[in-house]
């Protein structure tokens, strides 16, 4: 049994979930990159990584995720929050994770993966009604409503 079908507001329920509980994971490692370690820390630790730009890179994460995980959270271009996370955590898999397996435990790329992967889904889907975005664009933040417009 589809419980979307029968009950067509579950997906934005969903939508509404994983959005907030995604933006509050971003929000907290952004802001500790900000309040408690400061840009010349980040930047400190980035270098030390071998992260190419350290400054650059430094700035944009901790600002990709404070601003794109309060995004998520009230659903206000979403697509354009996912894509950004997804590819800062594409960086952080390639340049800290990748070689330490898969384990979050031993420094590996577990969280990361689940944390792009899902901001990328976010991305392409939208997020949903119970979003800014679906309440300011309308369809383009309501996935259940394109799908019925195309006869799915």
């Amino acid at each position: 049994m589809n419980l979307a079908r029968r009950f067509p507001v579950l997906p934005d329920v969903g939508l509404l979930v994983g959005r907030i509980a995604l933006g509050i994971v971003f929000v907290a490692h952004g802001w500790q990159k900000f309040n408690d370690v400061g840009h010349a820390g980040q930047t400190k630790m980035f270098e030390a990584m071998g992260i190419p730009m350290p400054s650059v890179a430094a700035l944009f994460a901790t600002w990709v995720e404070l601003l794109g995980g309060i995004a998520l959270i009230i659903g206000l271009l979403t697509p354009v929050a996912g894509i950004l996370l997804a590819l800062n955590m594409a960086g952080a898999l390639w340049f800290v994770h990748i070689d330490k397996g898969l384990f979050a435990a031993e420094g590996g790329y577990e969280l990361v993966l689940v944390l792009g992967g899902s901001a990328f889904l976010l991305a392409l889907v939208g997020s949903g009604r119970f979003g800014a975005d679906g309440v300011l664009f309308g369809s383009r933040g309501a996935p259940e409503r394109e799908r019925e417009k195309v006869g799915a």
